[in-house]
């Protein structure tokens, strides 16, 4: 059976204009793994309340960030497609679970070229039900409606696998200041009540299921621990949050307005909930965080970039892939 390879990452606006920005919002808040209301109330809130204004707003945001090839998000993780297919000899292909290029259209591709036998590799090093889970839940969809006789088969999150804490750290080492005050890692959060289904779940299930909060705190253990940093020289914090519900803490735009008050001056910050550099990394951190730690009285801001088209980054995902195309 001919094997492939599905690299999945979340996806990008076709442009930043402010209708292909609303599209792309619209399929995303739409997703009831991402806002998990009935549908009638996601509906209402979505067409209500959020496309109405956010969509001018994120327009701009995405023009800040946006380069000559397009979305960074898109653009790097093209090259990491191209870069991993140059040491694999089965197919790699790339999709992304909202706008394009879809996952539709990656299975097609992969079944076109005769892949029967596909490993779905979701580029988010720690596993929610807003990102992985959803992923898993498209390709599922489609696969039951379209390939029945295709075998789907799922890379584990690899929040603390050895081989990407490895990568990881050495990207931070490589970018740390010397002098700096504090490391912030800062993740992308996830509404409260997203961890207490896992929870529940867990119980029900008696399976060892980790809350995406307990992941993000043992990434941030295991690459400290690597590193031989001090508990004072860092801390943890998620980012990103929408609307009024409570989300996981701590916020890190509170973090960013109160470290200068508590002596952090030099302050450098990691973003691990992402394998490429994107809007929430780019514009909400690099941009907008770094001005309001300046703000705040803040004098050096380092931001570390994601790993991206890092060589070793490629090598351990290779790694991984011929593992199981050998397996």
């Amino acid at each position: 059976m001919s094997k492939g390879i599905l690299l999945v990452n979340l996806g990008s606006p076709d442009s930043t204009n402010v209708e292909d920005v609303r599209t792309y919002l619209r399929e995303f808040l739409m997703d009831k793994k991402v806002l998990d209301s009935p549908w009638i109330i996601r509906k209402t809130i979505v067409e209500l309340f959020i496309l109405p204004k956010r969509p001018e707003k994120s327009a701009e945001a995405y023009r800040k960030i946006w380069t000559k090839e397009g979305s960074p998000l898109i653009v790097y993780s093209k090259i990491l497609r191209d870069m991993v297919q140059k040491q694999m000899d089965i197919p790699v292909v790339l999709a992304m679970r909202y706008k394009n290029p879809s996952i539709e259209a990656g299975l097609q591709e992969l079944y076109d070229k005769g892949v029967r036998d596909i490993l779905v590799v979701p580029l988010y090093p720690q596993y929610t039900m807003s990102s992985t889970e959803t992923v898993a839940d498209k390709v599922l969809e489609i696969q039951k409606k379209s390939y029945k006789d295709t075998k789907i088969n799922f890379l584990k999150a690899f929040y603390n696998h050895p081989d990407y804490i490895k990568v990881l750290a050495e990207s931070i080492k490589e970018k740390l200041p010397e002098n700096f005050d504090k490391l912030l890692f800062s993740y992308h959060g996830i509404p409260e009540r997203h961890d207490n289904k896992a929870l529940r779940a867990a119980k029900v299930s008696k399976l060892p299921i980790e809350t995406y909060r307990n992941q993000c705190f043992e990434t941030t253990r295991l690459v400290t621990e690597y590193l031989q940093l001090p508990e004072d020289k860092y801390t943890t914090s998620f980012q990103s949050r929408l609307g009024r519900d409570p989300w996981i803490k701590p916020y890190t735009d509170h973090m960013l307005e109160e470290f200068p008050a508590q002596g952090v001056k030099n302050l450098a910050v990691c973003t691990p909930a992402f394998v490429s550099d994107c809007l929430e990394t780019l514009e909400e951190i690099s941009m907008e965080g770094r001005e309001e730690f300046l703000k705040a009285g803040g004098e050096q801001f380092t931001y570390i970039p994601c790993l991206n088209d890092r060589q070793e980054w490629v090598d351990t995902l290779v790694k991984w892939l011929k593992g199981w195309q050998n397996n």
